[in-house]
């Protein structure tokens, strides 16, 4: 039994430090995003996406990148800023962490597919290869989706110890005025 709770308890802190890990990536991509104009307002979420059309994306994709992708760029370039830091926010902080990683999750998704095309004349392997960027990170987003990633070192965690700590002070007194 101590062996499972020893367990438990080490994959709880592995899991959170893996959260904490992705969210300052994810703090990382979207503050310069968020706080240059180069992504947003420069041209820079457009060079993306014309690059991933050039070579890159998969060919049910391309239809979406052009017909709706590039006629909304600047306001999906700021979803993307803003979403990218709202992400890495509550990964880091350990708040929405179950939210933020399914918006991350399809968000690495959205990415999989729109960039990581290896040609219709790849070996099959080739396909997991070329997705190695965005691939780990959805599979990191689908382990703090299933897992308790929040259970340890989150405002989450923080709250619930308060709470328990407030309890005992209340409860404590009272339980030595009836002993």
């Amino acid at each position: 039994m101590k062996l499972t709770s020893d367990s438990s308890i080490r994959n709880a802190y592995a899991l959170a430090l893996l959260r904490i890990g992705v969210g300052i990536l994810f703090v990382i991509f979207g503050q310069y995003k968020v706080f240059s104009t180069a992504f947003t307002l420069h041209g820079g979420f457009q060079f993306w996406i014309n690059k991933f059309l050039q070579g890159g994306a998969y060919p049910f994709m391309a239809p979406i990148l052009r017909g709706f992708v590039l006629r909304h760029a600047t306001s999906i370039a700021f979803l993307v800023a803003y979403g990218e830091l709202a992400i890495g926010l509550a990964l880091v902080f350990g708040i929405m962490t179950r939210s933020a990683s399914f918006c991350g999750l399809i968000f690495m998704l959205t990415l999989l597919f729109s960039s990581d095309y290896p040609g219709a004349e790849a070996a099959f392997w080739q396909y997991f290869g070329a997705s190695l960027s965005h691939s780990v990170f959805a599979l990191c987003f689908a382990a703090f989706l299933i897992g308790r990633a929040d259970s340890v070192w989150s405002v989450k965690a923080l709250r619930k110890l308060t709470r328990a700590l407030v309890w005992l002070k209340i409860s404590e007194p009272q339980a030595l005025a009836l002993g």
